[in-house]
């Protein structure tokens, strides 16, 4: 078995990422061991420090490999030539479906930052999809403002802080908020009501004037 492994590299590192993804997820960085990797992958110690040299590096390419299935399921470049309002729709509509699709990939974040990001940093990969990101929100939003449809002065940054956040809270906080206020929050009935909540907030900000804005618009009448 072992030895049919090792003749497919990218097979083998596959089933390594996906036992380590969930050693990570379960155990954390410090509690995870590579032991234990090595048997539900089916590959030897020797083999997984061959592809990746060690334990912090391994736990890296399964950051990369998560973080760079969020932004594919963002599908955000396919959305710059969609009417500013539809586009907007979507890429908040997305993001939401990742998260909840993806529960590792916000137990891992958890992970990540109680380590102060120190390993996300040495990523050469991941901070450029963030990059591109950036760049369709800008789009977007500049050809929204430009019809008339969305509010000037919109950072991009603090929209995609407000996107993640809106998503990432109510899904990394479920088990102590479901107590606390008595309700189920991964009922499938929950979870599109919160979606279509998210969605509904950010266009509604992005569709309503400024305070500034509406008080400039009432003096020059």
């Amino acid at each position: 078995m072992r030895d049919k492994i090792t003749r497919n590299p990218e097979a083998s590192r596959a089933r390594i990422l996906e036992a380590a993804r969930i050693e990570f997820v379960t155990h954390g960085l410090n509690g995870a061991r590579v032991d234990r990797i090595a048997e539900q992958s089916g590959a030897n110690k020797n083999l997984i420090y061959h592809y990746f040299g060690s334990k912090e590096a391994l736990y890296l390419a399964v950051l990369e490999r998560i973080y760079a299935g969020l932004r594919e399921s963002q599908k955000d470049e396919d959305l710059r030539g969609l009417p500013p309002l539809e586009g907007m729709r979507r890429l908040v509509g997305n993001t939401f479906d990742h998260f909840v699709a993806t529960p590792d990939l916000i137990r891992l974040m958890s992970v990540e930052n109680i380590h102060y990001g120190q390993h996300l940093k040495r990523s050469e990969a991941i901070r450029p999809l963030y990059g591109r990101l950036l760049d369709t929100l800008r789009q977007i939003l500049r050809r929204g403002q430009a019809e008339g449809v969305f509010r000037a002065h919109v950072d991009e940054v603090d929209l995609y802080l407000s996107i993640s956040g809106l998503a990432y809270f109510f899904l990394s906080n479920q088990h102590t908020l479901s107590w606390l206020l008595e309700r189920d929050f991964v009922a499938p009935e929950r979870i599109a009501g919160r979606r279509r909540h998210v969605v509904e907030m950010v266009l509604s900000y992005l569709t309503q004037s400024s305070p500034g804005e509406a008080d400039g618009a009432k003096n020059q009448r």
